[in-house]
């Protein structure tokens, strides 16, 4: 049986063998978790591999749902649960629906379309100081950077406080790798989830902060928006505030941090298709969605079965940890003609790198006007080739690219 939960093993390359023999033979797989590192074993979980499977699970929260165990893999402490559960993310509807017609006001066209010219001229900063060198490692000099001040910007968070931001998103996502990662214990000696409370304490904090001063100070910006927003006279809660805060700052950041990289590589190991889309740029829009397909920048999501079903012929019993692998559906045969190929041209390319149903990504618009504006300066650039390997964030949740050297 293959393995597609050790996150060590995503750190070697996405296992696409494993998944493909797993969408062939076994789309709906149990899955063992045993002890990683400090990290206690779980008790196991269906895996989800197929594309119209996927797309199921997605789209039918009554089924599966995302409030009951939330949506990480390794199970929260049950003490955290009623914490967690107040970020949209880990709501199930209507609640959910409730909470997502708040917020989708914050996230207009004008509002995104504004940052188009800043976007633009910080990834041409970005590039141009790495330009006459010929050389760079692109995440630690360029892309790890551009999405976080993007993110600044259309949150209202001041320059003074930006490092804060990744600060978090490295504590959150990055648990799993020994580079990022740093792990706190409790008196018992046992890990601390990073999503816990008593670790968010500090963020929390922060976004309550901010929120004050957006009261008292307006500004043309999401937390503005968001502590103003209003639907048939229902505001977001403090709680909800605060849990949206932190979504976005972890899943809008993290987001495009490994999107960026990833579309790169993806051009570098297809330089063909590289060479057409540097010859003619109105390829990008299309490029951008196959840079998407094949690096989505979420590996995997967790649902719970809510009731006993069956799945692909599988019988799943209510209680059940279901985990869909967006990186798997993305190159399911069945879906996607030759999905191994790096087509620039893809017709019909419905991938699921956002999601599906009611929680498809708030910020997918702004992630793909973020890869637009920098591919459109990245293709300035000669063209570029690898100069050494890249290294892979140790995840079984982001697909992160934590190091990515380029020559020219």
């Amino acid at each position: 049986m293959a393995d597609v939960f050790d996150p060590r093993t995503f750190a070697r390359g996405v296992p696409h063998k494993d998944l493909q023999l797993l969408r062939d033979t076994d789309p709906v797989s149990w899955q063992d978790e045993p002890e990683v590192g400090v990290w206690p074993s779980g008790p196991g979980y269906w895996a989800v591999t197929r594309y119209a499977d996927v797309r199921h699970v997605l789209r039918s929260p009554a089924h599966f749902s995302s409030s009951l165990g939330a949506t990480q893999i390794r199970d929260p402490d049950p003490a955290d649960l009623p914490f967690i559960r107040q970020m949209i993310l880990n709501m199930d509807p209507p609640e959910q629906l409730r909470l997502r017609r708040l917020v989708t006001g914050a996230f207009t066209r004008r509002r995104l379309e504004q940052q188009a010219e800043v976007v633009r001229a910080r990834a041409a900063a970005l590039l141009g100081a790495v330009a006459e060198r010929g050389r760079c490692d692109l995440p630690r000099e360029v892309t790890d950077d551009l999405p976080l001040q993007n993110l600044a910007d259309l949150l209202g968070v001041p320059a003074a406080d930006r490092a804060l931001l990744l600060e978090w998103t490295n504590r959150v996502i990055g648990y799993q790798d020994p580079e990022h990662g740093h792990v706190v214990t409790d008196a018992d000696g046992r890990p601390i989830n990073p999503r816990s409370p008593a670790m968010l304490a500090d963020m929390f904090g922060y976004a309550e902060e901010l929120a004050e001063r957006k009261r008292r100070e307006p500004a043309d910006d999401v937390m503005t928006a968001l502590v103003q927003a209003e639907v048939e006279g229902e505001r977001l809660t403090d709680a909800e505030l605060k849990m949206f805060f932190f979504l976005l700052v972890i899943a809008g950041n993290d987001t495009v941090r490994s999107a960026l990289p990833g579309g790169v590589l993806a051009l570098v190991r297809n330089p063909e298709a590289y060479r057409r889309l540097r010859a003619d740029p109105s390829l990008l829009p299309s490029a951008i969605e196959e840079m998407l397909r094949v690096h989505p920048p979420v590996l995997t999501f967790r649902r719970t079965a809510g009731r006993d079903q069956e799945l692909s012929g599988r019988r799943i019993a209510a209680g059940d940890k279901v985990v869909v692998y967006h990186v798997s559906a993305n190159f399911d045969e069945r879906r996607f003609p030759d999905p191994f190929r790096f087509d620039i041209e893809r017709d019909d390319n419905d991938h699921l790198a956002f999601g599906q149903g009611p929680h498809q990504c708030l910020g997918a618009a702004f992630a793909r006007l973020q890869m637009r504006e920098f591919f459109s300066e990245f293709l300035r650039l000669p063209q570029v080739e690898l100069d050494g390997e890249p290294r892979r964030l140790v995840s079984n949740f982001i697909n992160g690219l934590t190091s990515l050297p380029l020559r020219w």
